[in-house]
C-alpha cells in the first residue's frame, strides 16, 4: 500500500490554491518526498504530515520550482535537531544544482543537517523489503530528468478450501505452510506449500513522473500501473506551446494511460491559465478514470 499526500500541484507559477511541486509518499513506515518546491516545509505542516521520519528526497529534475524549498526545509530540520541523515537522489546535474544552492548559503561542502547524495541511473533506487523504488529516464528540455516506479510485491495466501480438503488443522501447521515450509499431517501425508497456496495477488504499482516533453518511451514503465501521477500543464489546443516549454497536454497523458492499462490517472503540475474542469474534461474524454490533484489531497493505492 502507498499513501500519497499532494503538497504542491502547481506548474512553475504558483497560485493562491496551488503550491510549487512536492509529493509525500508513505510506504511500510517510510516517508519519501518527491521534489521540494518553494514552501514545501509549510505544506508539510498544513497537511498534518509534519517532518517525522522524513529522511529521503527523490528529485525528478533540477528546475527551481522543484528544488527551491530544500534550504528552508533543511533549516527547519536543523532547528528541530533532527539527527537523521537525509538522502537526496537525483541526476548528476540535478545534484550539482542542489550542492551549489546549499554551498551558497552555508559554504562549500556544508549543510545544516547530515546529508548524503545519491546519483540516479536507470534501475533500482531503493529496496525497502516491503516495497521497491526504481527510476527511469524522462525527457524534459535540457535536464537529466527521472520518473519513479514504486512497487509492493504480490503475495500468495493460503486457501482455506484447499487446507480443509487436505485435512490441515487450524494452528501451527498452517503457520508453517504460510512461511513456505512443508508439514506432515495426521496419517503421515506430507503437505507442501504449493498444495495450498493461491495465485499471487495484492501487488501494487505506483508511477510518478514530473515534467516531461513527450510520452515516447514511457509505455514500458507505466504499463499496468495502479496509479500514474503525471504532469498535465497544457491543453491540447496549446500543444505547440507545450512543445516549446517541454511539457505535456492533458490529452497526451490520458492517451498514455489508456494505451497502457493504467487503472487511475492523477494529473498534477497544473497551469493557472485553465480551469480545473476544462483540464479534467479533456482527460476524461480519453481516459475516464482521471482526476485532478489538489494541494493536500490524500490518496491511497
Amino acid at each position: 500500500m502507498f499513501a500519497l499526500t499532494f503538497l504542491g500541484t502547481s506548474a512553475s507559477v504558483p497560485s493562491a490554491e496551488r503550491n510549487h511541486p512536492a509529493l509525500l509518499v508513505e510506504a511500510a513506515g517510510k516517508r519519501i518526498l518527491i521534489d521540494c518546491g518553494e514552501g514545501t516545509q509549510r505544506q508539510l505542516l498544513r497537511s498534518g504530515a509534519g517532518f517525522r521520519r522524513l529522511d529521503r528526497i527523490l528529485l525528478t529534475h533540477g528546475h527551481l520550482d522543484h528544488v527551491l524549498g530544500i534550504p528552508g526545509l533543511f533549516s527547519t530540520l536543523r532547528l528541530r535537531q533532527s539527527a537523521d541523515v537525509m538522502t537526496i537522489h537525483g541526476g548528476a546535474g540535478t545534484l550539482d544544482i542542489v550542492v551549489q544552492m546549499l554551498a551558497g548559503l552555508w559554504g562549500a561542502g556544508r549543510a545544516p543537517i547530515p546529508l548524503e547524495f545519491a546519483g540516479l541511473a536507470e534501475g533500482r533506487v531503493v529496496d525497502g523489503g516491503e516495497f521497491t523504488i526504481d527510476c527511469f529516464p524522462v525527457r524534459h528540455r535540457d535536464t537529466d530528468s527521472f520518473g519513479f516506479s514504486f512497487r509492493t510485491p504480490a503475495r500468495r495466501h493460503l486457501r482455506s478450501d484447499l487446507l480443509a480438503a487436505l485435512g490441515v488443522p487450524d494452528g501451527p501447521m498452517r503457520g508453517e505452510l504460510a512461511e513456505g515450509r512443508p508439514v506432515i499431517i495426521q496419517g503421515g501425508q506430507t503437505i507442501d506449500p504449493e498444495d495450498v497456496l493461491g495465485p499471487p495477488s495484492g501487488g501494487r504499482k505506483l508511477v510518478v513522473i514530473g515534467d516531461t516533453e513527450t510520452t515516447e518511451g514511457l509505455s514500458e514503465y507505466v504499463a499496468d500501473a495502479d496509479m500514474l501521477v503525471i504532469e498535465a500543464t497544457f491543453l491540447d489546443r496549446d500543444a505547440p506551446i507545450a512543445r516549446d516549454y517541454g511539457h505535456l497536454t492533458a490529452a497526451e497523458v490520458a492517451s498514455l494511460a489508456a494505451a497502457n492499462g493504467v487503472k487511475q490517472l492523477v494529473l498534477t503540475h497544473l497551469s493557472g491559465r485553465y480551469p480545473d474542469e476544462e483540464i479534467l474534461t479533456e482527460a476524461t474524454k480519453i481516459f475516464a478514470n482521471s482526476r485532478i490533484a489538489a494541494d493536500f489531497d490524500h490518496i491511497v493505492v
